[in-house]
């Protein structure tokens, strides 16, 4: 079983950053793919950003791309997503995810475990 924490949610202007962290539980973090989804109010979740267990494959939604960043300590159980110049259309409720696979995937139903999630609001 893993549990996993979300943090660094909040409001900011357009043009903005936030970084969000997730800490997971267990001492099997590093052979876990990691994943971002987010969620806004009468949409479906949707994939944002994936990491491999070593840090060295990733994924990024076509929104996203050049703008976040994913990446991973292992050492301290934490993955991160960087967002710079962040949109109103960023906004959404972001749920950090694990895969028991080394790879990350785009699929949500591929992804076992599942944070609480975090209010990240963009205002224009």
């Amino acid at each position: 079983q893993v549990q996993l924490v979300e943090s660094g949610g909040g409001l900011v202007q357009a043009g903005g950053s936030l970084r969000l962290s997730c800490t997971a539980s267990g001492r099997t973090f590093s052979s876990y793919a990691m994943g971002w989804f987010r969620q806004a109010p009468g949409k479906e979740r949707e994939f944002v950003s994936g990491i491999s267990w070593s840090g060295g494959t990733t994924y990024y939604a076509d929104s996203v791309k050049g703008r976040f960043t994913i990446s991973r300590d292992n050492s301290k159980n934490t993955v991160y997503l960087q967002m710079n110049r962040l949109k109103p259309e960023d906004t959404a409720v972001y749920y950090c995810t694990a895969r028991t696979d080394l790879y990350p995937s785009y699929d949500r139903d591929d992804y076992a475990y599942w944070g609480q999630g975090t209010q990240v609001t963009v205002s224009s």
